[in-house]
């Protein structure tokens, strides 16, 4: 291989990296991005106009129950109502040391690992060691289904 074709490849792959390392900071900056709702809020689009915002069905609303809610292990979601009728979702990774949430109960959603709780309603840490609250995650309630937002 020649000085001129070795110097080529060389600036071939550094292309291919730059351009790899382009990307993934794109797709960190897009994951991380500013919403208009505030961190907590556990988004729900109501599609009351007959058009599928939702992705798959996750639940039926009467399966989660008033003041509680119910962790989707599989979505990383957990689906709250802690009011008669309004669902919020959250994430269901604790964000003391990432252990998944395990259950819902009296108000708050509890993580096993280190005893962190969760406010239903808004994602808040009411018991530590966790000191941020659960992400939101956005969800769409259409008639009796509640799916992930798309």
């Amino acid at each position: 291989m020649s000085a001129s074709q070795d110097h080529e490849v060389r600036i071939g792959r550094r292309t291919v990296v730059t351009a790899a390392g382009a990307v993934s900071v794109a797709a960190v900056l897009a994951a991380c991005g500013s919403s208009d709702e505030p961190a907590g809020s556990g988004v729900v689009e109501q599609a009351d106009d007959g058009g599928d915002r939702g992705g798959p069905v996750l639940a039926r609303t009467a399966d989660i129950p008033e003041g509680g809610g119910k962790v989707f292990a599989e979505q990383g979601v957990v689906v709250t109502q802690p009011a008669p009728g309004e669902f919020k979702a959250f994430s269901s990774k604790c964000t003391h040391a990432g252990c998944a949430v395990s259950s819902v109960s009296d108000g708050a959603i509890n993580c096993p690992c280190h005893g962190s709780k969760f406010d239903v309603a808004t994602g808040a840490v009411t018991t530590g060691p966790a000191t941020a609250p659960l992400p939101a995650a956005a969800i769409t309630v259409e008639g009796d289904a509640i799916s992930l937002a798309s």
